[in-house]
């Protein structure tokens, strides 16, 4: 029991006594028991914990130094309130009842409350003091309210007591069950694991107070999940509570733990969750090959390198534990086969190390042994962790295409062979059992230009005849195709030298011209030459030298051979000129010292040049000395310029008497007349009226005999010739007409002789023909006769059979249809 004493001086002196009941207390209280002199109003409702008490006493100490206290009467006494959390009856729940001694019961006190949910979660009745509360409580939400009391007066609202604070609290009833806040739980526990090894530990929560009653004391225990695991009904550990358990035969296991409240008795509330377990592999188990012979086959022809076949051995355990490694470990077949892992299937993968042969050896044995990498110790009387199998292969025999004797092949041959000289032989044989013949040839792709051919035999001939000196090797291949077989053929490497033959004369190794000083001394050397040689003479190589024997006894130079393959020219005489002669042409002949020997007979050409008193070069040109004139160089240039300046001025000259001429044709405003200067369209017909205006065309001058020009502009108006009269309508000759326009053209003196067009679009004045053009013929209305075109000649028969009797028979019928 805690006792809180607070003071006020006001009206009287008023002590409040606090008092803090424990659950004994409320046991007590709800009995209707009473302490000294207290009383207590209870109802009889059984969750109703309300209480009054007042107390009468005065009580003196005896203080230090004898000094006597006095205790007066309180005011206020009240128990500290308590409510059932959750409460549903009928009615508001009497929380307690407030009084104070000054109350005499003649309603002039009233009591007010204020603080936490005053006024809407509890309500006090200002005359009596009585405190209940209407609404239901949830002491999850908010476990205590602090409220406030005061008792004033009803007419003035005067404080008679000063306030005082006192708490409700509310108490608590298991109505929250217990939660997993971080399910479902997920699990990993070796396989294996001896009984009793933790696999984790799961915790709830309860809502309710922990420090009343059961309400929130929990106890764990297993729905799902046994035999195989256990849970502390403390702790929520679960653990394993079976030995062995196998991945291999169980790998995940579902169980559901449920946490109750109330200690676990009954009427308690409970939560679960699913917890899931997975056993993780370790390695318990050795890896077994499912078959202890395993047979495979290779043909010969496949290479090394290839796969021959592939095998596996088994283990259920996962990861590293699972791992299995391979090797051969013994056999015949070890030299001749390999073994690797495959690192994504892990399987053994058997290739091949050489080539086997059927012909040699057909079958083959090997034993390979698969084992675990990783082992785990606590395992080890489990073993051995390996396994063994045998393989046996068998060798397949295959059309294989023949095999060269020899893996390349090289030849030698003379440059110059005659055709069909035997260069060399290859051979190639068929290794299979049947052994067939073999048919050789030679790749035309390693051979464009055919310079060999092969026989049956495999003897390589020469073509024609080979030079070394333009080609020094030849690399071909010759392939060679079994006969009867499955046409698979083999090549070879053949690489034929041509040997050299003294076949080529020797010549000046440069070809450089010698200037000589015209004051040479006599017995000067000029030049030393020397000489080269295509053929392949190597260190053996020498030349000599000597004059041809058309210069050998000159006057002028002299030749002495070194016997190292060079020669020195010396000058015999002195005073050369330019001007009597620049260049000398030495010719020297050049043997060299090959079987059969080879020579050729070399010009040599010395020019004389201008020196100065130390044998420098001045000038080696001879064109001034000779020139007729004695003009220098100079001045033939300036001449030649003089030249083309005068060719530019009657260049240009021309250029503009061309731009000062007048146009052919003159464009005049007033002339609008359209020019047909095209005849070869035929024209639409009775019906084309939309071509053009042929209106355009007649020319009423015409009637005159004259016609102007349209090709030029007339200086001249000449006048009208006397002897052109206007033809007769019934006698036109259309063919004099012409010829006589084209006289007047070619006549007229007013233009150049200018090529033209005359245009004849004018019939004359008061023909009875008119327009020969069908344009107007559809709108006019005519009864002219046109027999008069018989008379025209052969050129216009068609039209005079047009328009001709066949016509005017044909109008005669029309008209008399119509009348």
């Amino acid at each position: 029991m805690a006792v809180l004493i607070a003071k006020r001086q006001g009206f009287g002196l008023l002590r409040v006594l606090l008092v803090l009941l424990g659950v004994s207390v409320l046991c007590s209280v709800a009995l209707g028991t009473r302490k000294g002199h207290a009383t207590l109003d209870h109802r009889s409702h059984r969750h109703r914990h309300p209480g009054h008490l007042s107390l009468h006493r005065h009580r003196q100490r005896t203080g230090k130094e004898g000094q006597v206290l006095h205790r007066s009467k309180r005011g206020w006494v009240w128990n500290q309130f308590f409510v059932i959390e959750e409460y549903t009856g009928p009615d508001p729940v009497l929380v307690g009842r407030l009084h104070s001694d000054v109350d005499k019961g003649d309603g002039t006190i009233k009591y007010i409350l204020s603080g936490e949910g005053a006024g809407t979660i509890f309500v006090i009745d200002d005359k009596t003091g009585n405190i209940h509360a209407t609404k239901t409580l949830d002491r999850e939400e908010q476990a205590q309210y602090t409220l406030t009391a005061q008792a004033v007066a009803r007419d003035t609202n005067e404080p008679l007591e000063p306030p005082s604070e006192f708490i409700v609290k509310v108490q608590d009833i298991n109505d929250n069950p217990p939660e997993f806040l971080h399910g479902p739980y997920y699990a990993r526990v070796p396989e294996m694991s001896n009984v009793g090894t933790s696999v984790m530990q799961v915790t709830a929560t309860d809502a309710d107070d922990p420090t009343y009653g059961n309400s929130a004391r929990l106890v764990y225990s297993i729905l799902q999940g046994q035999p195989y695991f256990s849970v502390e009904p403390q702790t929520g550990i679960i653990r394993t509570a079976l030995p062995n358990m196998d991945r291999e035969a169980r790998q995940e296991y579902d169980v559901v733990i449920q946490a109750k409240d109330m200690g676990g008795h009954m009427g308690g509330l409970s939560g679960t969750t699913e917890v899931k377990i997975t056993l993780t592999d370790v390695n318990d188990n050795p890896p077994k090959f499912p078959q202890s012979v395993y047979t495979m086959s290779v043909s010969e022809d496949k290479v090394a390198g290839e796969e021959v076949g592939r095998l596996k051995a088994k283990d259920p355990d996962m990861g590293d534990n699972g791992l299995v490694n391979y090797r051969l470990i013994d056999g015949d077949g070890m030299s001749m086969f390999e073994l690797s892992t495959n690192s994504e299937t892990r399987e053994a993968v058997i290739k091949l190390k050489k080539q086997v042969d059927f012909e040699t050896k057909r079958s083959y044995t090997l034993k390979v042994e698969g084992s675990n990498p990783h082992i785990d110790p606590r395992f080890l009387a489990w073993g051995p962790y390996k396994d063994e199998a045998t393989i046996k292969i068998s060798v397949e025999d295959a059309d294989e295409p023949p095999v060269f004797i020899a893996s390349s092949y090289t030849f030698e041959v003379e440059e110059n062979a005659p055709r069909g000289t035997p260069v060399g032989r290859v051979h190639a044989k068929d290794t299979d059992v049947a052994n067939n013949p073999v048919r050789y040839m030679i790749p035309r792709y390693t051979d464009v230009d055919q310079f060999f051919s092969i026989s049956e035999d495999g003897m390589i001939i020469t073509n024609r005849p080979l030079d070394r000196e333009t080609q020094p090797w030849h690399n071909i291949s010759v392939s060679a195709t079994e006969i009867g077989g499955h046409h698979q053929d083999t090549k070879v490497r053949v690489n034929i030298k041509v040997k050299d033959v003294n076949d080529n004369s020797p010549e000046f190794a440069t070809n450089n011209e010698v200037h000589m000083c015209e004051n040479v001394a006599p017995g000067k050397v000029i030049e030393t030459v020397s000489a080269v040689d295509k053929d392949e003479m190597a260190h053996r190589q020498h030349f000599t030298f000597s004059l041809a024997p058309e210069v050998a006894h000159n006057q002028n130079f002299s030749l002495k051979d070194n016997r190292d393959s060079t020669a020195s020219i010396y000058v015999l005489r002195k005073g050369f000129s330019r001007l009597t002669q620049d260049v000398y042409y030495l010719p020297i002949e050049i043997n060299d010292n090959g079987f059969p020997s080879m020579s050729s007979t070399n010009t040599l050409t010395i020019r004389v040049c201008s020196c100065d008193s130390k044998d420098s070069i001045l000038s080696c040109n001879v064109e001034p000395y000779v020139l007729p004139a004695g003009l220098s160089t100079g001045a033939l240039i300036a001449i030649l310029a003089c030249i083309v300046i005068l060719l530019a001025i009657v260049v240009l000259f021309v250029a503009l008497r061309r731009q000062k001429k007048e146009p052919l044709i003159v464009f005049e405003e007033e002339d609008i007349r359209e020019n047909i200067i095209t005849y070869d369209d035929e024209g639409g017909g009775e019906e084309d009226t939309e071509a053009f205006d042929i209106a355009t065309l007649q020319n009423p001058d015409g009637a005159n005999g004259f016609l102007p020009r349209k090709d030029i502009k007339p200086e001249l108006q000449y006048p009208i010739r006397p002897g052109v009269g206007r033809p007769a309508p019934n006698s036109v000759d259309v063919d004099d007409f012409i010829k006589t326009r084209i006289a007047e053209a070619d006549g007229d003196p007013t233009a150049p002789p200018y090529d033209s067009i005359q245009i004849y679009g004018y019939e004359g004045r008061g023909s009875l023909a008119g327009s020969l053009s069908s344009l107007e013929s559809v709108t006019t209305e005519s009864d002219l006769d046109y027999d008069y075109l018989q008379s025209w000649g052969p050129r216009f028969r068609k039209l005079a059979d047009l328009y001709g009797t066949k016509d005017c028979s044909v109008l005669d019928e029309d008209d008399g249809e119509d009348s």
